[in-house]
């Protein structure tokens, strides 16, 4: 079955300077929470998906990897430093997490213990609730620098808030996620493995997957460059390097960024704001449909 996305991890140096960005950006941000391993969150909230804008703040927590235990702090906290501020993590709606990892083990793509945590979360109101989440990771051997977990939430009624699904901007949900890689093709079975989802072919070096809950694609850099005018990320294997945000009202997100000064282009009837503006991510904007 077809995994949706759930959300996306961009990792940053200054929590507040983040929230700050996207609060000019025309989003409602959440107030900051703490992991137990020495990360610390914002959360920008669509409905069924969320940006979790990410700070190494404790960097003396940060637990080490295991021979069966994945770090997420460990993970974001080398990003970081290997690459700057970015998209590190790139996160499925979970369901049955054993289920999950058995998928992803038998397919040659896991070998990671689930992981369980809770931590405290506010409400709109300032009011704290506990939330919870259980992790099953997967990992592209060819893709040393991008990371993938499917996120089951144990008390989502504590977690997703309508107060902070409306926003300035107009965005109503997410519309899709972008990988880059230099060869599609070698990533197109782990793909498919960890989103349920078949990949079809769009063009020789773009593959598209639909999902319950936005479109995953991977292009190759030369394709990803014609079609947002940026560069695609570097390196080895799979980056994330985009997601894109449906809004109501194009025009109305243009105004708002434009309100803020915010450094954006305009690419065939989309809303790019590129990493040099964003904190290394790519935040793309377009009608919903």
């Amino acid at each position: 079955m077809a995994r949706g996305l759930d959300h996306v991890v961009h990792v940053v140096r200054d929590l507040e300077a983040a929230g700050e960005l996207y609060d000019m950006l025309g989003f409602t941000v959440g107030a900051r929470n703490r992991h137990p391993w020495g990360t610390h969150n914002r959360i920008v909230q669509t409905p069924g998906f969320f940006m979790e804008i990410l700070e190494v703040a404790e960097p003396d927590h940060i637990p080490p990897h295991g021979e069966t235990s994945f770090s997420f702090g460990a993970f974001s906290r080398d990003f970081l430093a290997d690459r700057g501020p970015g998209l590190p993590f790139l996160v499925l709606e979970g369901r049955d997490p054993a289920a999950e990892k058995a998928e992803f083990d038998a397919a040659g793509f896991g070998g990671f213990d689930v992981f369980d945590f809770e931590r405290t979360a506010k409400r709109p109101d300032g009011s704290d609730v506990e939330v919870a989440f259980s992790l099953a990771f997967a990992r592209d051997p060819l893709s040393p620098e991008a990371g993938f977990f499917t996120c089951t939430q144990r008390r989502p009624e504590n977690f997703w808030a309508p107060d902070l699904q409306r926003h300035m901007n107009g965005t109503t949900g997410v519309a899709g996620a972008v990988l880059a890689a230099e060869d599609p093709t070698a990533h197109l079975d782990f793909l498919s493995v960890f989103t349920g989802a078949p990949f079809r072919r769009a063009v020789e070096g773009w593959y598209i997957a639909e999902t319950p809950r936005g479109r995953i694609e991977v292009l190759n850099p030369k394709l990803f460059n014609d079609r947002f005018g940026i560069a695609a990320p570097a390196g080895p294997g799979l980056h994330l390097a985009a997601v894109r945000f449906a809004v109501e009202d194009i025009d109305r997100t243009r105004r708002r960024l434009g309100s803020s000064r915010m450094t954006a282009e305009e690419i065939e009837g989309v809303i790019v704001v590129g990493p040099k503006a964003a904190l290394g991510a790519m935040l793309v904007f377009e009608p919903a449909t």
